[in-house]
Protein backbone atom coordinates (compact mmCIF):
# COMPACT_ATOMS: atom_id res chain seq x y z
CA UNK A 1 0.00 0.00 0.00
CA UNK A 2 1.33 3.44 -0.89
CA UNK A 3 2.38 5.74 1.89
CA UNK A 4 -0.04 8.68 2.29
CA UNK A 5 1.27 12.00 1.02
CA UNK A 6 1.92 14.49 3.81
CA UNK A 7 -0.52 17.36 3.66
CA UNK A 8 0.76 20.83 2.86
CA UNK A 9 1.45 23.29 5.64
CA UNK A 10 -1.55 25.36 6.70
CA UNK A 11 -0.62 28.86 5.63
CA UNK A 12 -3.05 31.54 6.76
CA UNK A 13 -1.12 34.65 5.72
CA UNK A 14 2.01 34.51 3.54
CA UNK A 15 4.30 37.44 4.34
CA UNK A 16 7.37 36.87 2.16
CA UNK A 17 7.95 34.44 -0.67
CA UNK A 18 11.14 33.48 -2.49
CA UNK A 19 9.72 32.82 -5.96
CA UNK A 20 13.15 32.71 -7.57
CA UNK A 21 14.16 29.69 -5.44
CA UNK A 22 11.97 27.25 -7.38
CA UNK A 23 13.62 28.39 -10.62
CA UNK A 24 17.24 28.39 -9.37
CA UNK A 25 17.07 25.19 -7.30
CA UNK A 26 15.73 21.67 -7.66
CA UNK A 27 13.66 21.27 -4.48
CA UNK A 28 14.20 17.90 -2.80
CA UNK A 29 12.43 18.09 0.56
CA UNK A 30 10.47 20.80 2.38
CA UNK A 31 10.43 21.44 6.14
CA UNK A 32 8.35 23.75 8.31
CA UNK A 33 10.42 25.59 10.91
CA UNK A 34 9.52 28.01 13.65
CA UNK A 35 11.49 31.24 13.81
CA UNK A 36 12.74 33.13 16.87
CA UNK A 37 11.66 36.77 16.53
CA UNK A 38 11.65 39.90 18.68
CA UNK A 39 8.41 41.81 19.28
CA UNK A 40 8.96 44.54 16.69
CA UNK A 41 9.90 41.92 14.07
CA UNK A 42 6.55 40.20 14.53
CA UNK A 43 4.74 43.53 14.14
CA UNK A 44 6.66 44.29 10.92
CA UNK A 45 5.78 40.87 9.53
CA UNK A 46 2.10 41.29 10.44
CA UNK A 47 2.11 44.49 8.35
CA UNK A 48 3.35 42.37 5.41
CA UNK A 49 6.91 43.68 5.35
CA UNK A 50 9.87 41.38 4.96
CA UNK A 51 12.05 39.84 2.29
CA UNK A 52 13.85 36.52 1.92
CA UNK A 53 14.95 36.99 -1.69
CA UNK A 54 18.72 36.71 -1.06
CA UNK A 55 18.56 34.70 2.14
CA UNK A 56 19.73 31.20 2.96
CA UNK A 57 19.94 28.95 6.00
CA UNK A 58 22.99 27.31 7.54
CA UNK A 59 23.65 24.77 10.27
CA UNK A 60 25.99 26.14 12.96
CA UNK A 61 26.69 24.48 16.34
CA UNK A 62 23.76 22.04 16.09
CA UNK A 63 21.36 24.93 15.32
CA UNK A 64 19.87 26.23 12.08
CA UNK A 65 20.13 29.97 11.34
CA UNK A 66 18.34 32.07 8.71
CA UNK A 67 20.95 34.42 7.29
CA UNK A 68 20.52 37.62 5.25
CA UNK A 69 16.73 37.85 5.57
CA UNK A 70 15.44 41.40 5.77
CA UNK A 71 12.66 42.37 8.18
CA UNK A 72 12.59 46.19 8.18
CA UNK A 73 12.37 48.12 11.43
CA UNK A 74 8.86 48.65 12.76
CA UNK A 75 7.68 52.18 11.91
CA UNK A 76 6.16 52.80 15.36
CA UNK A 77 9.05 51.15 17.23
CA UNK A 78 11.22 52.99 19.69
CA UNK A 79 14.81 52.59 20.81
CA UNK A 80 14.17 48.85 21.32
CA UNK A 81 13.62 48.32 17.58
CA UNK A 82 15.37 45.33 16.03
CA UNK A 83 18.28 45.12 13.61
CA UNK A 84 16.83 44.45 10.10
CA UNK A 85 19.35 41.90 8.73
CA UNK A 86 20.37 39.99 11.85
CA UNK A 87 20.66 36.16 11.70
CA UNK A 88 17.54 34.50 13.11
CA UNK A 89 17.39 31.10 14.76
CA UNK A 90 15.09 28.49 13.21
CA UNK A 91 13.34 25.97 15.41
CA UNK A 92 13.50 22.36 14.21
CA UNK A 93 13.63 18.95 15.87
CA UNK A 94 17.11 17.50 16.53
CA UNK A 95 16.42 14.67 14.09
CA UNK A 96 15.58 17.18 11.32
CA UNK A 97 18.67 19.28 12.09
CA UNK A 98 20.88 16.18 11.87
CA UNK A 99 19.27 15.24 8.54
CA UNK A 100 19.80 18.75 7.13
CA UNK A 101 23.39 18.89 8.38
CA UNK A 102 24.19 15.53 6.79
CA UNK A 103 22.65 16.49 3.44
CA UNK A 104 24.49 19.82 3.32
CA UNK A 105 27.83 18.31 4.37
CA UNK A 106 27.79 15.12 2.25
CA UNK A 107 25.62 15.81 -0.77
CA UNK A 108 26.47 19.50 -1.31
CA UNK A 109 22.87 20.61 -0.97
CA UNK A 110 21.65 24.05 0.08
CA UNK A 111 19.05 25.19 2.61
CA UNK A 112 16.76 27.69 0.90
CA UNK A 113 13.83 29.48 2.58
CA UNK A 114 10.77 29.38 0.32
CA UNK A 115 8.37 31.53 2.34
CA UNK A 116 7.59 33.14 5.68
CA UNK A 117 3.98 32.87 6.79
CA UNK A 118 1.66 32.85 9.78
CA UNK A 119 -0.07 29.54 10.55
CA UNK A 120 -3.55 29.00 11.97
CA UNK A 121 -2.41 29.70 15.54
CA UNK A 122 -0.80 33.01 14.52
CA UNK A 123 2.80 31.80 14.80
CA UNK A 124 5.41 32.87 12.27
CA UNK A 125 6.83 29.92 10.34
CA UNK A 126 9.47 29.48 7.63
CA UNK A 127 9.07 26.98 4.81
CA UNK A 128 12.63 25.67 4.40
CA UNK A 129 13.71 23.53 1.46
CA UNK A 130 16.61 21.17 1.04
CA UNK A 131 17.64 21.90 -2.54
CA UNK A 132 20.35 21.39 -5.13
CA UNK A 133 21.36 24.20 -7.48
CA UNK A 134 20.34 23.92 -11.13
CA UNK A 135 22.73 24.55 -13.98
CA UNK A 136 21.89 26.66 -17.04
CA UNK A 137 20.56 23.68 -19.05
CA UNK A 138 18.17 22.69 -16.26
CA UNK A 139 16.89 26.26 -16.03
CA UNK A 140 16.27 26.33 -19.79
CA UNK A 141 14.37 23.06 -19.51
CA UNK A 142 12.21 24.50 -16.72
CA UNK A 143 11.45 27.59 -18.83
CA UNK A 144 10.56 25.43 -21.85
CA UNK A 145 8.27 23.27 -19.74
CA UNK A 146 6.51 26.31 -18.24
CA UNK A 147 5.98 27.88 -21.68
CA UNK A 148 4.63 24.59 -23.07
CA UNK A 149 2.11 24.30 -20.21
CA UNK A 150 1.00 27.88 -20.84
CA UNK A 151 0.60 27.10 -24.54
CA UNK A 152 -1.38 23.95 -23.73
CA UNK A 153 -3.73 26.00 -21.58
CA UNK A 154 -4.27 28.45 -24.44
CA UNK A 155 -4.96 25.64 -26.94
CA UNK A 156 -7.43 23.94 -24.60
CA UNK A 157 -9.18 27.24 -23.99
CA UNK A 158 -9.50 27.93 -27.72
CA UNK A 159 -10.58 24.45 -28.84
CA UNK A 160 -12.01 22.88 -25.71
Amino acid sequence: MARPRPEAFKKVKTVAENRRARFDYAIDEVFEAGIVLQGTEVKSLRFGEGSIAESYAEVRDEQVWLVNSNIPEFSHGNRFNHEPKRPRKLLLHDREIAKLHGAVARKGMTLVPLSIYFNGQGRAKVELALAKGKNAADKRETTKEREWKREQGRLLKEHG
